[in-house]
């Protein structure tokens, strides 16, 4: 039985060729153009949208509180190598004089180094008067031994002291290879909230950033208001009553991620800011503010205490009764009134 071949497929040649070229790369760019199901991002709807640009602003308040603790790091590690170069000048400084005298007592050996004592003493006019000179040339001659000890003490202590400083060089370097890390993934994680935002309509947007916290600051606006409208509580001491008032003062103030005000704050910014014009110092981080007082129940809650949020510690803010406290949301809301139930609840500090 002859086997049935497959006839050969002539080589397209001429206008054939061309037109069959055309029509391959039309149908290349046709299926580039196309996504296929692998490749497909599927269409978000605005709630999903909004809850996926809520959780990126929220990593980059984590990643931002982060970078505020990188930071204090290296202010203080840049503050302690400046302190250590500055010990290192002075004590410098003083090694060049000890160094001079050393110099005054070599020159004045050079000089009368070149007779003996004995010989000095035969020649001299009257033995009494080099006897009493010669006491007092050993009294020198001891001064200068002191003297070079202090010379070669002083040079250890700045090759310690310039040990020290190539040690903090280092660890700044650390600290600020950390703060570029941080920054990155803030600005990334803004930058993806919003193009997620750009999806949206205007209305959307809108509501979305006069919003406290995406869809839960819609649910819990009217009991703000509620609260809003039985007035302010009295803060137990002056110190906290400085600490809101100052809070109230910066409502309307823009979010900016590693900010301390005045004219913008981050979160820990904010409550920092606040306790500072009270004349008390607080840590810069949310992490380590929740330490910097006496813990206190939700129940406990005066004006004046920090109020913290997420199981990461990663929000903060002053809270001023009724349920009610001033922070810093995020970028695109500015310092605002809000309510505590708007986030999970992670604790709360009372600073004085």
């Amino acid at each position: 039985m002859a086997a049935h071949r497959k006839p050969k497929q002539r080589p397209y040649t001429g206008p054939a060729a061309r037109t069959a070229a055309t029509l391959a790369l039309a149908g290349a760019a046709t299926a580039a153009a196309l996504p296929g199901p692998a490749h497909a991002d599927p269409q978000r709807t605005p709630a999903q949208v909004k809850a996926e640009v809520d959780r990126l602003y929220h990593d980059a308040e984590v990643a931002t509180e982060q970078y505020n603790g990188a930071k204090e790091k290296a202010d203080a590690a840049e503050d302690a190598l400046d302190t250590l170069r500055d010990e290192a000048a002075r004590r410098t400084e003083r090694l060049n004089a000890s160094r001079d005298a050393l110099g005054s007592f070599a020159a004045a050996q050079y000089r009368t180094g070149g007779l003996g004592t004995s010989v000095q003493l035969a020649l001299s006019s009257d033995p009494d008067q080099y006897l009493e000179r010669a006491s007092y040339v050993d009294r020198i001659g001891d001064r200068r031994a002191a003297a070079l000890d202090k010379v070669r003490h002083q040079v250890a202590q700045i090759a310690m002291l310039r040990s020290q400083a190539e040690g903090k060089l280092a660890a700044l370097a650390s600290r600020r290879a950390e703060l570029k890390k941080h920054k990155a993934t803030i600005t990334t994680k803004l930058a993806g909230a919003q193009q997620l935002l750009a999806r949206l309509t205007p209305p959307e947007r809108s509501a979305y950033e006069n919003s406290d916290h995406g869809s839960a600051g819609a649910r819990t606006a009217d009991r703000a208001d509620r609260a809003t409208a039985r007035g302010p509580v009295r803060a137990p001491n002056a110190r906290a009553a400085e600490a809101v008032a100052f809070a109230y003062g910066a409502l309307g103030k823009p979010y900016v991620w590693g900010a301390t005000g005045p004219s913008s704050f981050d979160c820990s910014g904010l409550t920092q800011a606040a306790w500072r014009s009270a004349g008390v110092s607080l840590p810069r981080t949310t992490y380590t503010q929740i330490n910097a007082g006496r813990r206190v129940s939700r129940t406990e809650l005066a004006p004046g205490d920090l109020v913290f949020f997420y199981s990461g510690i990663s929000h903060v803010g002053l809270y001023i009764g009724n349920g009610q406290m001033i922070h810093a949301p995020r970028p695109g809301a500015p310092v605002r009134i809000a309510p505590i139930d708007q986030m999970p609840f992670a604790g709360a500090a009372r600073v004085a």
